[in-house]
């Protein structure tokens, strides 16, 4: 019996899984590894040293939280989980990068991943300034 025990114990261990490909690095674990390139960079504002302030309401409908910067016009607004106004937004115009003012968080709608902008030089300077705005003080950055 104790030798079925660890036998089932360890099957359970390891999860089923078709097709290998699906597999996300960190997936099961809920952390995704954000990517160090993007293709839509060229997109960017050309100032983004002035943004608007991380408390700034949406845009459309006012909301308060959850919003997100549009790294290409400076536009505020909000989430998925909000109304989908940066969504919206994407859908509309193609500005496919965004900050989040929750979690400091690039996203690429075209590539459909996070960006790291720790990393990534062009995105390293709005990830600072956000940062500030945010907490009062400069963000403590990684060694890469």
């Amino acid at each position: 019996m104790a030798a079925q025990a660890g036998s089932s114990s360890a099957a359970q261990a390891e999860p089923f899984v078709e097709n290998e490909e699906e597999l996300i690095f960190g997936a099961e674990s809920g952390w995704v590894a954000a990517r160090t390139f993007c293709d839509h960079l060229p997109s960017l504002s050309t100032d983004l040293a002035h943004i608007p302030a991380p408390d700034t309401p949406c845009n459309r409908c006012q909301h308060p939280n959850e919003n997100w910067l549009c790294l290409c016009c400076k536009d505020v607004l909000c989430s998925r989980f909000v109304n989908k106004h940066m969504l919206q937004h994407f859908q509309q115009t193609n500005h496919c990068l965004a900050l989040s003012y929750s979690d400091l968080s690039v996203w690429c709608f075209s590539c459909d991943a996070y960006l790291d902008a720790q990393v990534i030089p062009q995105l390293r300077g709005v990830y600072e300034t956000a940062y500030i705005l945010k907490f009062g003080e400069a963000p403590p950055f990684r060694t890469v």
